[in-house]
């Protein structure tokens, strides 16, 4: 259960705003070569962490309005959604690690101080 696969703005609410589990949404677009790169570091972490994570592509020439409505001004962006909310964006074809680092502390159960 972790690729949901190609999102568009009329499946957006049910699949990414109302999940129960953390959405990674991989705006891109056909003509952008560092999108095409990113695409495969994004459907390993959706393999890596499936129990905690859930990944969609959302193409941005195909869908204005959720690319409008969370100002998607550069791609590859990835955003993360939980609980209905943006909570960590990585703009650019960044490594895993990188992507991990700003996604990473919004999936797993944080530790009780």
């Amino acid at each position: 259960m972790a690729n949901i696969g190609n999102v568009n703005d009329a499946e957006f609410q049910a699949n990414v705003l109302d999940s129960e589990t953390p959405v990674l949404v991989d705006f891109w677009a056909e003509w952008c070569v560092p999108c095409h790169m990113v695409s495969p570091v994004v459907e390993e972490i959706g393999r890596d962490k499936g129990e905690h994570l859930q990944v969609a592509k959302l193409n941005i020439d195909e869908n204005p309005d959720v690319t409008r409505r969370y100002a998607v001004m550069s791609i590859p962006s990835l955003i993360l959604f939980k609980g209905g909310k943006e909570v960590a964006r990585v703009v650019g074809a960044k490594p895993k690690d990188a992507i991990l680092k700003d996604i990473g502390p919004h999936l797993e159960p944080q530790p009780a101080v």
